[in-house]
Order: structure tokens, then C-alpha cells, then sequence
């Protein structure tokens, strides 16, 4: 099943990037111009997430997040002018989970998606039987975090482990090493990208046979890095 996103805000350019942005990851995405619009929607479908811009006609972004708390908990991320504290406070007060200022670059708007489904864990009951990746002799366990080669077990890091099993639900899906930095350490790491290179460096010395001539984790030369499916 598919995230289902609905993006709210009145200026028509920004919701048209973010839709297609989201949509390139696989995503659902839904769209409202205005308060009223959004409340409507939000009201008749269910959403992994919500979008949700302050400066809205009809009803502000406050209003709308106030009217959803009414009856749904759907992670919220407001998106709010730029250095205006004030309206990021209200925002949390009224319900959001986070929030984004404007102009925001859009690889760190799916990062924080991203990380607020993986923390909300909606659908985690229903998704428990779909959680263990096989590929040859491989097994990712991602309700135990646990990899298994053959039946030996591996033993990874935290991250690492967040990298393969991110890697591993997208197969043939290229990252780069900013995107992989954004999703799996967060958008305030202060951190540069060689920090992925260490880590795909040490977790394929631990799942490869072959390090430089990998199986699994796979480098696309000037992009990124992949997990062949």
C-alpha cells in the first residue's frame, strides 16, 4: 500500500513540485488550495500525513489543524514563513507534529515525511507479516532488526542497519549520499556526506562476500547508492 499524502497550500507552483516530488517516491498525493478545501478532504479520506501551509484563504492553516485534532491524530507538518517563531509555536500548540520554513528545499521536506511515518508507524499491525526481506541468502528481520546471512547472523549498527533496511524496501531505487544523510540521520545532522560512504563501506564488509565487488549494496557512480532487487 502506497503513503497517502494531502498537500495544502494556495500557491499552485509549490503544491505542483511537491506532489511530483512525492510521487517519484511512490506516494498518493491529494491537494487542496484552500482551509476549507483541506478540511473537507481530510474529513472524507484517510492520510499517512498532511501537509499543511500556515497562510491559507477561506480558513487558516491554525483553523484546519485545530478541526483535524477534532477527530484524527495524522502526523501534521506545517509549513511556515520564514523566521516567523510565532507562527511555529501556534502551530505545535495546535496539533502539528512539525514544522517546515519557507523556501524549504524539498529533499528535506521528504526526509522529514519520511521520519514522521517511520515514527508514527501507522499501519505497522497490518504491514508486521511483510516485514522480513529475502534476497538469496539474505534475510532482513525489520520488526527485530535483525540480518541473517545464510544462518549466520549479522552484526550491525544501528544505522547501518537503518541503511540497508531503507535501501532494501526500495530496490533498484538510487540514493544519494545527501538524501540517504537527510532520511537516515536527519535533517539537522551536522554531518557531511562521506559519513554514508563509512557506513556503506562497513556494512558491506559485513554482508558482502566480496566487498569491492558487492551482491547487494550497489554504487551508481556520481549519484548514489542502490540495493539490487
Amino acid at each position: 500500500m502506497s503513503k497517502r499524502v494531502l498537500v495544502v497550500d494556495d500557491e499552485k507552483l509549490i503544491v505542483k513540485g511537491i506532489r511530483f516530488s512525492l510521487e517519484q517516491d511512490g506516494m498518493s498525493v491529494d491537494c487542496a488550495y484552500d482551509g476549507e478545501e483541506a478540511m473537507t478532504l481530510a474529513k472524507q479520506n484517510t492520510y499517512d500525513l498532511i501537509l499543511l501551509d500556515v497562510m491559507l484563504p477561506k480558513h487558516d492553516g491554525f483553523e484546519v489543524c485545530q478541526n483535524i485534532r477534532e477527530y484524527s491524530d495524522v502526523p501534521i507538518i506545517m509549513l511556515t514563513a520564514k523566521g516567523d517563531d510565532m507562527d511555529k509555536i501556534l502551530g505545535l500548540e495546535y496539533g502539528a507534529d512539525d514544522y517546515i520554513t519557507k523556501p524549504f528545499n524539498i529533499l528535506e521536506v521528504k526526509a522529514r515525511i519520511k521520519a514522521i511515518m517511520r515514527r508514527a508507524g501507522k499501519g505497522a499491525k497490518e504491514d508486521k507479516e511483510n516485514r522480513m526481506i529475502q534476497k538469496g541468502d539474505m534475510k532482513i528481520d525489520c520488526e527485530s532488526r535483525r540480518v541473517f546471512i545464510g544462518e549466520k547472523e549479522m552484526n550491525l549498527t544501528a544505522k547501518e542497519f537503518d541503511l540497508l533496511e531503507l535501501l532494501a524496501t526500495n530496490p533498484n531505487k538510487v540514493y544519494s549520499r545527501e538524501n540517504l544523510l537527510n532520511i537516515v540521520w536527519g535533517y539537522e545532522y551536522p554531518g557531511d556526506a562521506r559519513t554514508v560512504d563509512v557506513h556503506i563501506r562497513r556494512l558491506r564488509e559485513k554482508i558482502e562476500v566480496n566487498p569491492s565487488d558487492p551482491k547487494y549494496v550497489h554504487t551508481k557512480w556520481g549519484v548514489g547508492y542502490y540495493f539490487r532487487g
